[in-house]
């Protein structure tokens, strides 16, 4: 199915270029969340004619992800978690939790869908984890796990 992209999207295209993906991630991702439309006649059209303006609305996003990652790029997060002898979490950190983190830290809101642990987060030590804020900024945080108390 062909569609026009209003926002750049990493590892999929630019704004305003028409692409040909699957049915069911057109319908139930890239239109549902206004990346993109359908690419009929009329629709290519208005995207022309709006196109500028869809660039600065991107601009505008880039610079706020810039700002963000340049408050918590390379920052160090900690985390208490009850862990067995053997340093095993019981369960593990999951990006809701991590989001939550920065949240109470730092004040940012950033979506538990931008953070991507470089592997599961299910032992106790220090953690990459990466976070994607825009489709040409990202920024790396480090988690570091520690015991709150082992359960006998």
């Amino acid at each position: 199915m062909k569609v026009i992209l209003l926002e750049n999207l990493k590892r999929i295209g630019l704004i305003g270029q028409i692409i040909d993906v699957k049915r069911g991630f057109a319908r139930n991702f890239l239109i549902a969340n206004k990346k993109a439309m359908y690419a009929s006649k009329e629709n290519i059209l208005e995207v022309k004619k709006i196109k500028s303006d869809l660039d600065k609305k991107d601009n505008e996003k880039k610079q706020k992800a810039k700002k963000v990652s340049e408050e918590i790029n390379k920052k160090t997060y900690e985390v208490k978690k009850l862990s067995t002898e053997n340093n095993e979490l019981y369960g593990s950190v999951k990006p809701t939790e991590i989001s939550k983190l920065i949240y109470e830290k730092d004040k940012i809101e950033i979506k538990p869908s931008m953070i991507q642990p470089t592997k599961e987060i299910k032992s106790l030590g220090s953690f990459k984890v990466k976070i994607s804020l825009h489709s040409e900024v990202d920024a790396e945080i480090t988690i570091n796990v520690e015991s709150a108390e082992t359960i006998q």
